[in-house]
């Protein structure tokens, strides 16, 4: 019998060796995607510290208004604009997108589409 592949546990190797070259620093820190069934979150890390700067998904109370009766898309490229606008705030405005083993289609493609229209660059 043929053993069938679990697609996460493939995200997870391709994201793991994507990984190994890509990492944020102070002057440009990682902008990490994760993707649930539900809801999508962004991170904008400085892997050199070792912290996360900023955080928003599409679960924060303070989106909740704006997200009601939208799409998963439309979702993610509120939550994009979203990390965007807290980003340049926090006076960030470059960063490394990592699509977090993710395929760059669909909710992937619309936080960061999201991302660039609020002003990062990436």
């Amino acid at each position: 019998m043929f053993k069938k592949e679990d697609k996460n546990n493939l995200r997870v190797i391709r994201h793991a060796r994507v990984r190994k070259k890509i990492s944020g620093t102070s002057d440009c820190p990682r902008l990490d995607v994760y993707r649930s069934n539900a809801s999508i979150y962004a991170q904008i890390i400085d892997d050199s510290k070792g912290v996360t700067l900023l955080a928003v998904s599409s679960r924060d109370k303070d989106l909740e208004s704006k997200l009601k009766g939208k799409t998963k898309t439309e979702q993610a490229r509120i939550v994009g604009e979203t990390i965007g606008e807290k980003a340049l705030s926090a006076k960030i405005k470059n960063v490394v997108f990592d699509r977090g083993g993710y395929i760059y289609t669909g909710r992937v493609q619309a936080l960061a589409e999201g991302a660039r229209s609020a002003g990062l660059e990436f």
